[in-house]
């Protein structure tokens, strides 16, 4: 379920990301790895919601407590998620399920997210990862799937939490449509300016890895859009 792909180029891959402290790695897993990953995710995850706007978060609802909110209390979420928008805010909404928590609290023991958990922590990705980002003291990493679906999007921020041992924020893209630009959820890089610098677009068993802190978003998911932007999602950490 997480074989990585023979073929890729360990060298061109260490160098393109010593540049710029990002890199899309494509075709990161064998074919048939990547479609297992995306049958799990896209079909046998319990979606929650995860939000957060202004002083307001960061909440995570999981998908039993996410049933059972009233129209009035949704309505309400999407009314802050609108202020904090349209002022200075930092805000983000999108589903999630936060397989480590998950993980540990013993949700779902035993299950393919639990495997999915242990397998991104094995040696082979793991050593990919500090091959490629050369950071040898990378020692676990964390894992969420993620869902943006139409109206879904995550504001421009940069990952500063080096206390907690982030080192390098991940995205495995498990996206099996041909997305088009059109329908937003790209993982944007900013400069100082507030321009975009570069672009990585939901490509299908894509490994986007980049360095943080640095200024990141997911653009906005337009509503015509479909509903298959999954990934799996995390920090490889030093601690």
């Amino acid at each position: 379920m997480f074989d990585l792909n023979p073929l890729l180029d360990r060298k061109a891959l260490t160098a393109a990301f010593s540049k710029t402290g990002r890199l899309q790695i494509r075709d990161i897993l064998t074919e048939e790895s990547a479609g297992n990953l995306h049958q799990i995710v896209s079909r046998a995850t319990p979606w929650g919601l995860a939000w957060h706007a202004g002083s307001d978060g960061p909440h995570n609802v999981p998908e039993p407590q996410l049933r059972a909110l009233s129209p009035a209390a949704q309505a309400s979420i999407q009314h802050k998620l609108g202020s904090a928008m349209r002022g200075r805010d930092y805000a983000f909404l999108y589903a999630q399920y936060p397989m480590v928590h998950a993980y540990l609290q013993k949700w779902a023991p035993g299950g393919p997210h639990d495997l999915i958990v242990e397998l991104i922590n094995d040696l082979p990705l793991m050593d990919l990862v500090r091959e490629v980002t050369q950071m040898d003291q990378l020692t676990k990493a964390d894992a969420q799937a993620t869902l943006y679906a139409p109206g879904n999007f995550l504001a421009m921020h940069d990952d500063s939490h080096v206390a907690e041992g982030w080192r390098v924020a991940y995205v495995l893209n498990l996206c099996a449509v041909d997305w088009r630009p059109e329908w937003g959820g790209y993982l944007n890089f900013y400069n100082s300016d507030g321009d975009v610098v570069e672009g990585f677009k939901p490509r299908f068993n894509a490994l986007n890895l980049f360095r943080v802190p640095q200024p990141h978003a997911v653009s906005y998911v337009p509503p015509f859009a479909p509903q298959a932007r999954f990934a799996i999602t995390g920090w490889f950490r030093d601690r």
